[in-house]
């Protein structure tokens, strides 16, 4: 019983939760971050919407196992490895998918039906669209967006465009490098690139050098655009806001520019990991690796706090 819920756990994935944490942006540049209730609602939608992802990497593992054991690391995966049956992985992805959808349904509405529509969207990658190129790394880019406005319905925030054009494009600056690294791990082991997954076969290594240069420039610029033209409001919570004292030639709009060169260097140094360590086949595990990034990350989130929230 034990290696079975170690193997569902392992399964689930709950590493790629930290791609959910985006419903939390909404929140957190609204200024309402400390808002009674607001907090505890977009908690819940965190849950609830990393138990969806979790379902759906069960679904995709199952429809994936014959291809996964021909990867040099996902053969390693419980159910292309056999650790886990098939039986087993459906009837836990069934449970996890109707818990969320009914916990979904209670907390709202439109929470409920951005859940379906990145189900159907996940549904749509698996057997379609991971299969046809550029329309791959736009459906991740989907997924994220669909986290944005997650996070936003449940707390009935609004979310500046130039944020969700910087979602964008950071999503498919991630997609485009794991297209990068997933080349260059399966040429270096003597694979087929073509053979494993069939879309890369319609990417040259000088179209994704393209692609690469083009959305590390889209996303620190957009992210500079967004950072100048913020606006939010002003925090009613239990904690005072430093910046709600100072006059409007200083508001804390004008002091998020100075994440900027934060953002610029993550960029930078995930571009440096791709090219020059290979790395980036799965960007939660850079993340969540690499010392230098992950500094950079938990640096920038408390810039963004400090400078929208103040000082207690």
């Amino acid at each position: 019983m034990v290696e079975l819920l170690y193997q569902l756990f392992k399964t689930a994935r709950p590493r790629q939760w930290i791609k959910n944490l985006a419903v939390f942006a909404p929140l957190l540049f609204s200024g309402l971050l400390f808002f009674p209730g607001y907090f505890e609602r977009v908690v819940l939608s965190f849950i609830l919407f990393s138990l969806l992802a979790s379902s759906l990497y069960f679904f995709n593992d199952i429809s994936d196992a014959s291809n996964d054991r021909q990867h040099p690391y996902k053969k390693k995966r419980p159910i292309a490895s056999g650790k886990l049956s098939v039986q087993a992985a459906t009837f836990a992805a069934i449970v996890l998918l109707i818990i969320s959808l009914i916990g979904a349904r209670q907390l709202s509405f439109f929470f409920f039906v951005t859940l379906l529509a990145y189900a159907s969207l996940q549904f749509s990658y698996s057997l379609v669209l991971k299969r046809l190129p550029i329309f791959d790394v736009i459906s991740i880019a989907a997924g994220f967006i669909l986290r944005i406005y997650a996070g936003a319905f449940v707390v009935n925030l609004h979310m500046s465009v130039w944020f969700l054009l910087t979602v964008i494009s950071a999503s498919l600056f991630l997609a485009v490098g794991k297209r990068q690294s997933e080349r260059t791990l399966l040429k270096g082991l003597g694979m087929s690139v073509s053979k494993h997954r069939t879309v890369q076969g319609h990417y040259s290594q000088r179209l994704l050098d393209i692609y690469t240069s083009m959305f590390a420039n889209t996303t620190w610029l957009t992210y500079a655009l967004f950072a100048f033209q913020l606006q939010f409001q002003k925090s009613s919570g239990p904690i005072p806001t430093f910046f709600s004292l100072l006059p409007q030639a200083l508001l804390a709009q004008k002091w998020l520019m100075l994440t900027v060169p934060v953002v610029i260097y993550g960029v930078m140094r995930y571009l440096q990991l791709i090219y020059e360590q290979n790395k980036g086949e799965s960007p939660e595990r850079v993340l969540l690796s690499d010392k230098p990034l992950l500094i950079t990350a938990s640096v920038w989130i408390v810039m963004v706090i400090g400078i929208i929230y103040g000082l207690r």
